[in-house]
């Protein structure tokens, strides 16, 4: 039966209950995160049945050219939004690195789950067993579509050469290990571990090395903001620190106009209530460089009304159970990172790199 937008069921005993659809994308990966989310909404609403909905999206269509090349800012997510503004769905399971920090009206990230590691790893070539990044043949060929990789690394590793490579996690181990092409490839650790592959895994690659893509570990839940039902049941899910940590990336990434055809990377962590950022901009051989680091407390009072902040949207984040002063304050450090480096030059670095990349 349906109820409105919203579908019903009926149990063997008579009992109507809600459905709610789950979007995501068909990979094995997306999957297995969107099953993750869900077992966790289960535990919490034991009486809610779950339908995930896969459908595939321009990212998982355009398997021959590079990402930062393909010129659209909602690769990974555009046809997911679309059956959630069509009521097809309830909400959308992403990789909040997908999610661009400008999110279409009408929608908002209504969870932000607990963060899994946010570094890049280094997976071999079986023949390379043993060695590093560091201790690789002059000339290995290393596999990654991202150019903030790339950027990051090819300054580290001069001896080192970079190639695209596209496809979903298994496409890429599969390119990896079936030919000589590559020596190695670089993926997020996050995804992984989340497919049981850490095994797979030579190196991980501290900040020192590689810094991550802004959201890079984290898991986020879309749904339509006026839904203030689904909006309080995912709201369960968010993790404060991965909340706060996750709202400066973002508006440090957003106030740069940045995106997958820019190289910008970050480093997050809380300690004792203070919120460090690690922002940095690359040229796309990443010889010319900015990096910076500023911090703010996110320390919030007891009588802080959490009330407060239920419909106030932070770089997209509607965290109804984190405290609003924390978020205002984790956003402003983010801002405020992004105005020093422009300050700096940013934006002359960003803009080569963006007009460097259309041109390749």
């Amino acid at each position: 039966m349906e109820e409105g937008p919203y579908k019903c069921v009926r149990d063997v005993n008579e009992t109507v209950r809600r459905v709610i659809r789950m979007g995501t994308r068909k990979s094995q990966l997306a999957r297995i995160q969107t099953d993750y989310v869900a077992e966790k909404l289960k535990t919490l609403y034991p009486d809610v049945n779950l339908e995930i909905v896969a459908m595939s999206t321009i990212g998982d269509k355009i398997l021959d050219t590079a990402l930062s090349k393909i010129g659209e800012k909602s690769l990974f997510t555009k046809e997911l939004e679309n059956a959630l503004e069509r009521n097809e769905v309830d909400l959308v399971v992403h990789s909040l690195k997908d999610l661009p920090t400008t999110l279409p009206e009408g929608f908002t990230i209504g969870a932000v789950l607990q963060r899994e590691s946010p570094h890049d790893a280094v997976v071999l070539h079986p023949k390379n067993d043993g060695l590093t990044l560091d201790s690789l043949p002059n000339g290995s060929v290393i596999g990654t579509s991202s150019l903030r990789r790339a950027a990051q690394l090819k300054k580290r590793f001069p001896h080192l050469q970079f190639k695209d490579i596209r496809g979903n996690l298994n496409t890429r181990l599969k390119k990896l290990d079936d030919k000589e092409d590559y020596a190695a490839i670089i993926l997020a650790a996050a995804g992984l571990k989340r497919m049981g592959w850490e095994a797979r895994v030579s190196q991980v690659l501290g900040p020192e090395d590689c810094m991550y893509a802004v959201g890079q570990g984290a898991l986020a839940v879309e749904v339509r903001s006026r839904d203030s039902d689904i909006l309080e049941m995912v709201s369960t899910l968010h993790h404060s620190e991965t909340v706060l940590r996750c709202i400066a990336e973002r508006a440090f990434l957003r106030h740069l106009e940045g995106g997958c055809s820019v190289p910008v990377a970050v480093h997050t962590e809380v300690k004792d209530s203070v919120l460090s950022l690690t922002g940095a901009v690359y040229s796309l051989d990443g010889a010319d460089s900015l990096k910076e680091t500023m911090k703010a407390s996110v320390a919030h009072s007891n009588q802080i009304r959490v009330e407060e902040s239920i419909h106030i949207q932070h770089v997209g984040v509607t965290a109804q159970n984190v405290p609003q002063c924390s978020q205002a304050a984790a956003e402003k450090l983010g801002l405020d990172l992004a105005d020093l480096l422009l300050s700096r030059g940013a934006m002359e670095i960003l803009t080569t790199a963006r007009k460097l990349n259309d041109a390749r």
